[in-house]
């Protein structure tokens, strides 16, 4: 699953006000525009910017191509519950054969036997495997989940996040997105 980003758009990559992106999937980008407008606003501190500049009669101003935010917002401790996040939780991958192609998702436990759409109940199916199960229990299928469905926490996402990158990733993004990767000597 990768999220497309023009280059010649101008994204400007949004942090926190502790230089950590809002989000990794999808990666945290505001448009130029919306860039511009926060500075005007005084809500955001230009971190880089790109060499490209707009200009207007009376005022000329170079792109940002980092911007972090002037107030700290603190990330929900508990993502919410949504397919999408479900999805990333389990990294676009059917539990059961791995497949990333035509994802729904599954009850482990079925609806029709008391199977609850929860975190722990949930995972995520390609439409064969989910088709192939049914309404039937693991057991009477003799299929089990590769992984077993939880609750994740923001940084489970975030960390899974990381794996999908978009196709395009400016050089002055690279120091804020692998803060927490190993240096090499």
């Amino acid at each position: 699953m990768t999220i497309h980003v023009s280059p010649n758009a101008h994204p400007a990559l949004v942090l926190n006000a502790d230089y950590r992106p809002l989000s990794y999937y999808p990666l945290s980008l505001w448009s130029w525009q919306d860039a511009i407008k926060a500075v005007f606003l005084d809500r955001v501190n230009i971190v880089s910017e790109y060499d490209f500049q707009i200009r207007s009669p009376s005022f000329s101003m170079k792109l940002p191509s980092v911007v972090s935010l002037k107030t700290y917002i603190k990330p929900s401790r508990n993502p919410a519950f949504t397919r999408f996040n479900v999805f990333l939780r389990d990294r676009f991958e059917c539990a059961y054969c791995g497949s990333p192609d035509d994802l729904t998702f599954d009850h482990v436990i079925p609806r029709s036997k008391g199977g609850q759409t929860t975190w722990t109940n949930v995972i995520t199916a390609c439409a064969p495997c989910n088709l192939k199960k049914s309404n039937k229990s693991c057991e009477e299928i003799k299929i089990w989940p590769r992984h077993m469905p939880f609750e994740p926490t923001t940084y489970d996402l975030h960390r899974n996040g990381r794996l999908f990158p978009p196709n395009y990733l400016h050089e002055s993004w690279m120091d804020y997105l692998y803060w927490d990767t190993e240096l090499e000597p």
